[in-house]
């Protein structure tokens, strides 16, 4: 019992017997007490990097800012998704041009030059001035090479004269001859641009040329066809063979096969035999000229059916006695 007449049981209850010894009461102590104080290291090491992080005051509007930045974050995410970027870009470029515009920097005056095949509209719309473009924001660099993606424009100037005037000019491609490839006809130009898809009325008397690779090379095989003018003027359509050499088909459909080098030699051929033999007004179906030394003919079936029966032994006559 103690000194108030209570007695004294042990921690663990009344059936809890001591241990045998003190060492392990002792390292029970002690493991307690380094437990303890790795955890006032812990405490001390997080209050000080987390204490001025906490402790420091956020500047006054904090809250409204970030309540602003969400909304404009989900307001952008929501346009994205909604596929609305472009309309919005272009509400955003016509209010500020809107603003030039009412601080004196409309566009009063544009001088175009060189237009032939595409219309003033046609330019200004590419080159993205509209009615309500400003010469401020007017972006020339943008303009020009707008301009010059038009496969009918080979150069373009843009150029702003502050406040409100406004030049271009630009130069066109020639349409040079007709592409055919793969069934579908095209207009090109001399450097084999295909300027235009679609083959309207004014473009169909250009040469025809045929073939893979015919676009880029029909300059140069037609300036020797020019040369000619009596095989240039009977000419349908050029048609190159296996990206080497040119046939020749001709308007009343002779073809004539030309060689691989020595195409006006061969032609200078084709222009005496006419001229002297009435070689292309004949029966015939090819003329090949590939061959230096010699010219080759094949007639028409008509043609060849009818010289083959003119060529049979004519039949002996039967005697009037004969039975």
């Amino acid at each position: 019992m103690d000194g108030r007449r209570r007695i004294a049981e042990p921690l663990g209850g009344a059936d809890e017997r001591p241990a045998a010894g003190a060492a392990p009461a002792a390292r029970s102590i002690g493991g307690n007490l380094q437990r303890a104080l790795d955890g006032v290291r812990i405490r001390r090491v997080v209050r000080r990097w987390s204490g001025p992080l906490f402790q420091r005051r956020l500047p006054r509007g904090t809250g409204l800012g970030a309540f602003a930045l969400l909304m404009a974050a989900s307001l952008g995410y929501g346009v994205v998704r909604g596929g609305h970027v472009e309309a919005v870009l272009t509400e955003l470029s016509d209010t500020r041009d809107a603003i030039a515009n009412s601080l004196g920097f409309r566009i009063t005056s544009i001088a175009l030059a060189g237009g032939r095949q595409l219309t003033r509209e046609e330019i200004l719309t590419t080159a993205g001035v509209t009615g309500r473009s400003s010469l401020l924001f007017l972006d020339a660099t943008a303009a020009r090479a707008r301009l010059k993606a038009n496969p009918w424009i080979a150069e373009a100037t843009v150029l702003k004269l502050y406040p409100g005037r406004l030049h271009i000019k630009i130069s066109e491609r020639e349409a040079f001859a007709l592409w055919q490839k793969d069934g579908k006809v095209a207009v090109i130009s001399a450097d084999g641009t295909v300027v235009e898809n679609f083959v309207s009325q004014r473009f169909t008397r250009l040469p025809m040329v045929v073939g893979t690779g015919a676009d880029v090379k029909a300059r140069d095989f037609l300036a020797v066809v020019d040369g000619f003018p009596a095989i240039r003027d009977q000419l349908h359509a050029s048609i190159l063979v296996a990206d080497r050499r040119w046939n020749l088909r001709l308007k009343n459909g002779i073809t004539v096969r030309l060689p691989e080098d020595g195409i006006d030699m061969a032609l200078r051929t084709l222009v005496d035999l006419d001229r002297d033999k009435k070689l292309l007004s004949r029966d015939i179906d090819v003329v090949d000229l590939r061959l230096a030394d010699r010219v080759t003919v094949r007639l028409t079936d008509d043609a060849y059916n009818a010289r083959a029966e003119a060529l049979k032994p004519a039949k002996p006559k039967r005697k009037g006695g004969d039975a």
